[in-house]
């Protein structure tokens, strides 16, 4: 099947992207960048490093930075996170501690413990749950279990055990997807909060490296290892529309490589807000922008100096941050004071990240 890359590649320089023009945050973290977050309500981001801070950043206009507040968790953070109302920001990381600050309250420097697992949080987000007056937090850990906590209560309201150790999770509306180690991925309706509406293996071969759903919570995107991405419906009665595509893979050059590949992890997938296109991101440098509808790539970007760890767009589409750190796919001997720690932002302009129209038959 001819998908993304066989078209994007037919059409050439159309669809390679500007990077020249990306602004690089001030004052960004001093070791590798593991996720970062926008506000939904306002111009602030949030970047959780191995350096073992969360720090908010306020974006302007011209995309200009400048450090707001600052909190510190134990041991390097993992995961970072928004509360819908955007007052709230919550760091999980290996200290097996999730740590929230209260941004309304004027603090800018200290986070109270939220949230405790047996192992490393890989990951947190802020859920509505029907029936649960107050946004909850859930946590995922490689202690093989997600945990769902009541902000105001010291103890978790459920835990629900998984396979295996949690990798990455995501939230729209009432779709929650959990992938966990061995190719595991939890689908739980948050109607039913503490059991799995649906379990299944990844549709791709290996390590499964980040889910991240579709704006309207009838599927999500996975992104793996092996430089290829998965888009997944949950109902079955959508499976039709179920498929995989390479990415993020380079043909060898030099002597003897004859036609050896390549092969780089898909580490970070987003959803733009409004057009509902979406992003990857890899270890090869390069981020793309794709319509899942057409499958269609819409465009490509230069490498960017270093692995690209995290991405997000902004609330109104129209900034695409990254970040450009190692990604510890070669163990703890390659990090080396060389590789670059900084986050970009990508002003997002024009038809981008636009849908691509629609012609003929298609529906």
């Amino acid at each position: 099947m001819a998908l993304f890359g066989q078209t994007a590649a037919a059409t050439g320089a159309n669809t390679t992207g500007d990077i020249s023009k990306d602004v690089a945050l001030n004052a960004p973290p001093e070791d590798g960048i593991s996720d970062l977050k926008f506000s939904p309500q306002s111009e602030h981001l949030a970047v959780s490093s191995w350096d073992k801070k969360v720090r908010i950043y306020e974006i302007n206009a011209q995309g200009g930075s400048e450090g707001k507040a600052l909190f510190e968790h134990e041991q390097p953070v993992l995961s970072c996170c928004w509360s819908k109302d955007g007052t709230k920001v919550v760091g999980a990381g290996a200290d097996k501690a999730a740590r929230m600050m209260d941004l309304s309250s004027g603090n800018t420097t200290t986070a109270q413990q939220v949230a405790a697992h047996d192992s490393p949080i890989r990951c947190a987000r802020f859920v509505d749950i029907p029936q649960q007056n107050t946004q909850m937090l859930v946590t995922g850990s490689w202690d093989k279990t997600i945990k769902y906590w009541d902000l105001r209560q010291s103890t978790p309201l459920a835990s629900v055990s998984c396979q295996e150790r949690v990798y990455s999770l995501d939230v729209v509306n009432t779709l929650l997807v959990v992938a966990t180690a061995d190719r595991y991925i939890n689908i739980i309706n948050l109607n039913d909060p503490a059991k799995f509406y649906k379990t299944i293996q990844s549709p791709l071969k290996w390590q499964t490296r980040v889910v991240t759903c579709f704006n309207d919570g009838s599927g999500f995107a996975v992104g793996s290892v092996e430089g290829r991405c998965a888009i997944q419906y949950v109902e079955d009665k959508d499976s039709s529309a179920n498929f995989s595509f390479k990415c993020h893979r380079a043909a060898q050059t030099g002597v003897g490589s004859s036609n050896n590949t390549n092969v780089f992890s898909v580490n970070a997938i987003s959803f733009h807000p409004q057009h509902g296109t979406f992003s990857t991101a890899g270890s090869d440098g390069t981020f793309h922008f794709w319509d899942k509808d057409a499958k269609h790539r819409l465009k490509g970007y230069p490498e960017v100096g270093g692995p690209i760890t995290a991405t997000d767009f902004s609330r109104q589409g129209n900034i695409f941050a990254y970040s450009v750190s190692y990604d510890w796919s070669k163990g703890y001997s390659a990090n080396t004071p060389q590789l670059p720690n900084k986050v970009m932002l990508h002003a997002v302009t024009g038809d981008e990240c636009k849908p691509r129209p629609k012609t003929g038959g298609r529906k």
